[in-house]
C-alpha cells in the first residue's frame, strides 16, 4: 500500500531510525519530511498534507499532543486528517493509558516488531479513509487534558479594565479567548483582559459549566444559544447576549453533532 508520511522527533538519531525501519517495514510509504519541533510539524503537515504523522510527545515549544490539537483545528474541513500515530518514551503506565484512549502509539526505542502492528493498523484505517483514519478525538481531548485536577474552582478573577483593575465573578463569565499575550473575558456585557494563560485558567473551571471549543476559547454551556455548520464545514455557536459567533474545533465538535 502506498501512502505519505512527515516525522516529527527532536531528537536527529531516533528520527533517522524511525525512517529507516518505516523503510523496511512499509517500503510503500514516502517520508515527505522530518522535523525537529511541534510548531514546524504544523507548519509542514498543513503544507504536504501526508497521510500518516508520526509525531513524538515531547518537543521543544509544542508538544505533540498540542501539534495534533492545533492541525484539528487548522485541518482543511473537505479533507479527512492524517492518521496519528505517537512517539513516547513514557513507562507501561502511560503506554496503557494510549492504549486506552485508542490512539496508537510507539514506544522509544523502536522495535521492528511493534511497528509493524502500528503499520498494519495504519494501513486498515487509511483503506477505510472515513472516520476509522481520524484520531478517537474524547482520547486525544482526555490526554490533552492530563489527570482530573484537584486546583480549587475559581469564584473571581482580578482583571484590568484600562488602567483600572476590577473584580469580576466567574458566575457572570460567558466566554473566555485567548488573545495574543492576554485572555479576553466577556461577562455582564463587558470584555476585560487577564494575563493568566488559558491553560491555567482551565483546571480551576468546573468542566460541566464550561466548555472547551476550541484550543484558544472555552464558553459557558448553559449560556450557548445556537450551533451551526457552514459551507466549509465549520462549526461555529453563538451565546445568548453576545452578537459574535466562535469557532468550534474539530478536536471539540462532537459535542455539538448530535444537536
Amino acid at each position: 500500500m502506498n501512502a505519505t508520511a512527515l516525522i516529527a522527533e527532536d531528537e536527529p538519531l531516533l528520527a533517522q531510525a524511525l525512517q529507516a525501519e518505516l523503510a523496511r517495514a512499509w517500503p510503500g510509504l514516502r517520508v515527505l519530511a522530518s522535523v525537529g519541533d511541534g510548531h514546524s510539524a504544523v507548519q509542514q503537515a498543513l503544507a504536504l498534507r501526508p497521510d500518516v504523522l508520526f509525531l513524538d510527545i515531547r518537543m521543544p515549544a509544542l508538544s505533540g499532543l498540542d501539534a495534533a490539537a492545533t492541525l484539528a483545528d487548522d485541518w482543511p474541513a473537505e479533507q479527512p486528517l492524517p492518521a496519528l500515530v505517537f512517539v513516547t518514551a513514557h513507562d507501561e503506565f502511560a503506554v496503557q493509558a494510549f492504549e486506552a484512549q485508542a490512539l496508537d502509539y510507539l514506544l522509544k526505542p523502536v522495535q521492528a516488531e511493534r511497528l509493524q502492528r502500528t503499520v498494519a493498523r495504519v494501513q486498515a484505517a487509511l483503506r477505510a479513509r472515513g472516520a476509522s483514519a481520524a484520531p478517537d478525538w474524547a482520547g486525544l481531548r482526555a490526554l490533552l487534558g492530563g489527570a482530573p485536577s484537584s486546583a480549587p474552582r475559581l469564584r473571581h478573577l482580578m482583571a484590568s479594565v484600562g488602567a483600572a483593575v476590577q473584580r469580576v465573578a466567574i458566575d457572570e463569565v460567558l466566554a473566555f479567548e485567548a488573545a495574543d499575550k492576554y485572555v479576553r473575558v466577556l461577562a455582564g456585557g463587558r470584555e476585560f483582559l487577564i494575563r493568566t494563560p488559558l491553560k491555567e485558567l482551565l483546571p480551576q473551571l468546573d468542566p460541566e459549566v464550561f466548555w472547551q471549543i476550541h484550543r484558544g476559547t472555552v464558553v459557558r454551556a448553559d449560556a450557548i444559544d445556537r450551533v451551526t455548520r457552514d459551507e466549509a464545514g465549520k462549526w461555529r455557536l453563538t451565546l445568548r447576549g453576545l452578537d459574535e459567533a466562535f469557532v468550534v474545533s474539530r478536536l471539540y465538535a462532537d459535542r455539538f453533532r448530535a444537536m
